[in-house]
């Protein structure tokens, strides 16, 4: 069924970026007004588009009325089926409550038109990559949104943490995007179209070695877009950095386009979920992120820097979930991935509230605040308990049918690891209640007050969600998630809504490519190529040629100089490696566990890169070894 709102939905917040830009001197409530109707009028038309599309209908828009000619997509098409209308409402949700607590959050900050720009750029680009039904377009807006997110992460460029985290996401992003593109340009060279309902088709799963190489790389790509180990690296930094407003949209929202994206390309794409080797790929990647990420959490001394690893953490559930192929799994996986946006968000925004009022978010610096903001203390305790999986938060819910879901299938060591990531994460928590709201009062902030309602509104609303979703677990499961979940193994349907009910005669099979014509050869070159330029990146440079950062000067290292130095890592203040030990993170591995985990977060965005690379390694030797 056609449908014109799609269309709406996504071009309101790109005009409303768009006025907002020549902003800068008219009253702020105008431009207050402008941000709020380009975040509410998108939530609105989502919500009008769910009763149809939970009804069975899957709502189509081509672009120019460019419809397919003789069952070949020419054009590029919009498709709402229940998966899309979930995420698109949860983005327009949490990107309308991040404006509200933005008002007076950002108020002390200059260029505040240049910052709603960008958020609406980032609001607007999320929609439409999860609208869309090409892969070519939905590589273009994870493009722009990972450029607004990059811009957002350094807006406030006085701090050389937010230059160097947004650094850091431009170099890890800026790899992991190529690895989509170049997965694309693969399967185009295979089938001719770049329609993801016509290339799902045509493949049904990896079938020769160029299909695999492109399995591979979107794997790559999507997995440093969801945070998934070891790709996880420049999140931290980047939540750290940003604005509480935008960290929890990076935290909350952004990375779930990845786990989207990994949706689209395992059920609807490559359709291989089915395969017990696929599943276990996913099942044990998700657990290893889970298990990394909550280790490094509880080693952090800063409460954003603490979140962000959490963050990964819990998209480890989700993984693993959705993993499994089951309904169970799914409808499990989905579940926490509402979950994590609603606790996630509301714990971002306390932080938000604390470093808004004191000017701090380490936990060192920090204590007997809970007396002195009393609603942020409740929310954040709502979250806690919600992250932790503590009855009758929605977390419990959503974790104890992953715990049910591994089970059923035969995972019983995956059941207790997560079991496990649950207690940790609730010592993590434990630590953050103890430092910062509990105990004495620090020498200077002993006249802290609330923070506005403005910014206690969105975490009122997300609490009373975390609260709703945990008592309430059968009605989203029935209402929503069953739904959701049982798309996932109904591509059929997504294929004829948008080629009709004669498609699959019609399409043809092009002649595939073999695995040494020259597109291969390209794209191994494109591998080889990148994996020199990380190697390379490591050798010592000229003297001199290495600025010192952190202290505002242009201080250089001389010629005896040891170390080159690198801020950020995980001290705040400076993280070292030595100039001629290649690699140096990897020789760590049969360290202690927490010292290797240490040693391989460095700081160090050469590590970080080589981690992507050496990823990519290992998914195509496992592809191509099980295929």
């Amino acid at each position: 069924m056609s449908n014109n709102l799609p269309v709406y939905i996504i071009a309101i917040p790109f005009a409303a970026a768009f006025i907002v830009s020549s902003t800068e001197k008219i009253p702020p409530v105008c431009r207050k007004l402008l941000v709020l109707l380009g975040t509410l009028v998108p939530l609105i038309l989502v919500m009008f588009l769910v009763k149809p599309v939970f009804e069975g209908q899957i709502l189509t828009y081509w672009l120019g009325d460019w419809k397919p000619f003789h069952a070949w997509a020419v054009g590029i098409g919009l498709a709402i089926d229940p998966l899309s209308i979930f995420l698109g409402g949860i983005i327009a949700f949490t990107c309308f409550l991040s404006g509200i607590y933005s008002f007076r959050y950002m108020e002390r900050d200059t260029g505040i038109h240049k910052y709603y720009t960008l958020f609406l750029i980032l609001t607007g680009s999320m929609l439409a990559f999860v609208f869309s039904a090409d892969l070519f377009n939905m590589y273009v807006f994870l493009e722009v949104m990972t450029f607004a997110a990059i811009s957002l992460t350094a807006f406030r460029e006085h701090k050389y943490q937010s230059i160097e985290a947004s650094f850091k996401y431009l170099v890890t992003g800026t790899i992991g995007s190529s690895f989509v593109l170049l997965g694309i340009i693969l399967l185009y060279s295979q089938t001719g179209t770049l329609n993801l309902a016509q290339v799902g088709m045509m493949l049904t799963h990896p079938e020769g070695p160029v299909e695999i190489f492109a399995f591979a790389s979107f794997l790559t790509g999507l997995g440093v877009k969801a945070f998934l180990v070891p790709m996880h690296t420049w999140p931290p930094d980047a939540h750290m950095a940003a604005p509480s407003s935008i960290s929890m949209l990076l935290s909350g929202v952004l990375s779930k386009t990845g786990v989207y994206g990994l949706i689209r390309i395992l059920y609807f794409v490559y359709r291989a979920m089915g395969l017990t080797s696929i599943q276990g790929l996913m099942v044990v990647w998700g657990t290893v992120t889970m298990l990394v990420g909550v280790s490094m959490a509880l080693m952090q001394h800063d409460y954003k820097r603490l979140l962000a690893f959490h963050s990964v953490s819990q998209i480890g559930y989700v993984i693993t979930g959705l993993g499994l192929g089951t309904l169970a799994g799914i409808t499990g996986g989905l579940y926490h991935l509402l979950n994590h946006v609603l606790f996630k968000c509301l714990l971002f925004l306390t932080a938000g509230a604390l470093l808004h009022r004191t000017g701090t978010s380490d936990l060192a610096k920090l204590g007997g605040l809970g007396k002195r903001m009393p609603w942020t203390f409740a929310f954040f305790g709502a979250g806690a308990l919600s992250i932790s999986g503590i009855p009758p938060f929605n977390g419990f819910a959503s974790k104890w049918m992953i715990y049910g879901a591994t089970l059923e299938a035969g995972y019983y060591p995956i059941t207790i690891i997560a079991i496990l990531v649950s207690v940790l994460t609730l010592a993590s928590f434990i630590k953050v209640m103890h430092s910062a709201f509990l105990g004495p009062c620090p020498e200077g902030l002993e006249n802290i007050t609330e923070v506005p309602a403005s910014m206690l509104f969105p975490m009122a609303v997300l609490s009373l969600g975390c609260i709703i979703t945990g008592i309430f677990p059968e009605a989203v499961i029935n209402k929503i998630l069953i739904t959701v979940g049982t798309a996932l193994f109904n591509t059929g349907k997504y294929d004829a809504a948008l080629f009709g009910t004669q498609f699959s005669a019609a399409i043809p099979v092009l002649a595939r490519v073999g695995f040494w014509q020259p597109v291969v050869w390209l794209a191994t070159f494109f591998i080889v190529v990148l994996g020199l330029m990380v190697f390379f990146s490591f050798l010592k440079p000229e003297s001199g040629a290495v600025p010192a950062l952190g202290d505002g000067t242009d201080k250089r290292l001389s010629s005896e100089a040891k170390y080159e130095i690198f801020t950020g890592g995980e001290v705040l203040e400076s993280s070292t490696m030595g100039a001629d030990d290649l690699y140096w993170g990897i020789k760590k591995v049969f360290a202690p566990y927490f010292g290797f985990l240490r040693n391989a977060h460095s700081g160090v965005v050469n590590d970080y890169a080589m981690w992507v690379v050496l990823m990519a390694v290992i998914l195509n030797i496992y592809l191509f070894l099980v295929f």
